[in-house]
């Protein structure tokens, strides 16, 4: 599906004898209304580019939520899977497969984080850290028991598990939910005094997004992640950071953390780890961190299978040389100018990092929700967020001339 001279024009080709309108009534008639998509039915993809059923094309500036940082079906990607669905798929952990010591010491070059737990998705992932957080609490720094707490953000996202919506400050994610887990403390995000202020001989963690990414790309301040590394050092507590989002070259660096040159002592991935083929995530840690987890206390069917574990692997070999890190740092200084150019235009305010921007747009123009069905219009996939914000965040593959006509696309539609 290579470029064209305008690239929401129809494609031949369709692999369905149902229209877009029928499918989505199948939809609507069969599935949980937990999701309100865009009205677009995808059918194929290749690079940053969907078709839909009727064989117009759209240029994919979300991709699946940095699932998709390599773009669809990557050819390296879709190799790896292809060799290992003839080999091996899965053995559950009750047996080792012949990928995952690979796949983990592979993470742990790309890290600097030697052990890995591996799961499925970010919110196993996260659950998990929690679950790592407070054992350790328990079995290392000895809090007594059940009292071990969590400091997290608000207006965080971290999944949609019952647990995790439990600290959310997001009424749509809670309410109807409860009663909830205890154990978690919420203070303002990028406020380091509200932090250190809800940090005591308890606090088994910190767990942050070092970029909040549902949130609408929201960059905390210059040092503020330093200062949790420092608060959490002081207070003998660890440093957990949800990278499942922003992780993986999607700011310009391997981790977004390392904007400021900080190591977590825990790192949670997930999303592009799976290369946009399977789900994968993983607990990263040092050894003295992982070490408290013994067999039986925690474990995943399919954690660790092998096509997960070929599949990681190839992503994290994809990363290894830091052409895609420098590469959505080049196009992100494209995509920041793009969008500078548009404030005052349509455009109220919005934060860049990377390939990844949070875009406020004035109300007046309608929601997010609103602007997006208009991009869609325009052969542009875009997600609102909470307001009039939308997210945009290409796949690292995307050359500068998509990422200019997905700008123009933008300034029309607000203009």
């Amino acid at each position: 599906m290579s470029n064209a001279t305008h690239p929401a024009a129809h494609a031949p080709g369709r692999d369905t004898l149902r229209g877009s309108a029928e499918l989505i009534e199948a939809e609507e008639a069969t599935l949980a209304h937990n999701y309100h998509p865009l009205p677009v039915v995808v059918a194929r993809a290749e690079g940053v580019w969907v078709e839909d059923v009727e064989g117009r094309r759209y240029l994919d500036m979300l991709a699946g939520y940095s699932a998709l940082n390599f773009g669809h079906r990557h050819p390296v990607l879709i190799e790896t899977a292809h060799r290992q669905l003839d080999r091996l798929t899965l053995t559950s952990r009750a047996f080792r497969n012949d990928r995952l010591a690979g796949f983990a010491e592979d993470l742990a070059r790309l890290t600097g984080l030697e052990a890995t737990l591996p799961m499925n998705t970010g919110a196993e992932a996260v659950e998990s850290g929690i679950k790592l957080a407070r054992k350790w609490a328990y079995d290392v720094k000895g809090v007594p028991r059940d009292q071990a707490t969590i400091v997290v953000a608000a207006d965080n996202f971290h999944g949609r598990t019952t647990t995790i919506v439990g600290f959310s400050s997001d009424p749509l994610a809670r309410e109807g939910f409860g009663p909830f887990t205890p154990g978690f403390r919420v203070v303002p995000y990028n406020d380091l005094p509200a932090l250190e202020a809800a940090v005591d001989e308890t606090t088994a963690a910190v767990l942050i997004e070092p970029i909040q990414g549902e949130a609408g790309v929201i960059i905390p301040d210059d040092g503020y992640l330093t200062g949790v590394r420092d608060v959490t050092r002081r207070w003998g507590a660890l440093f957990v950071a949800d990278e499942i989002q922003s992780g993986l070259g999607r700011t310009g660096t391997t981790l977004a953390v390392e904007h400021e040159s900080v190591r977590p002592d825990v790192v949670l991935l997930g999303k592009a780890l799976g290369g946009g083929i399977v789900p994968v995530s993983a607990v990263l840690a040092g050894r003295e961190v992982m070490n408290v987890l013994h067999p039986g206390e925690h474990g995943s069917t399919f954690g660790g299978n092998p096509l997960a574990a070929a599949v990681g692997s190839a992503v994290v070999g994809l990363l290894a040389d830091g052409h895609y890190q420098r590469r959505a740092a080049e196009l992100g200084e494209v995509l920041d100018a793009g969008l500078a150019a548009l404030v005052g235009q349509g455009v109220l305010r919005y934060r860049c990092r990377g390939l990844w921007a949070g875009v406020d747009l004035d109300p007046a123009l309608g929601t997010g929700r609103e602007v997006s069905e208009r991009l869609l219009g325009e052969g542009v996939l875009v997600k609102d967020t909470h307001g009039s914000t939308i997210r945009l965040a290409p796949p690292l593959t995307i050359t500068r001339e998509e990422l200019e006509w997905a700008l123009a696309a933008l300034a029309k539609v607000i203009g």
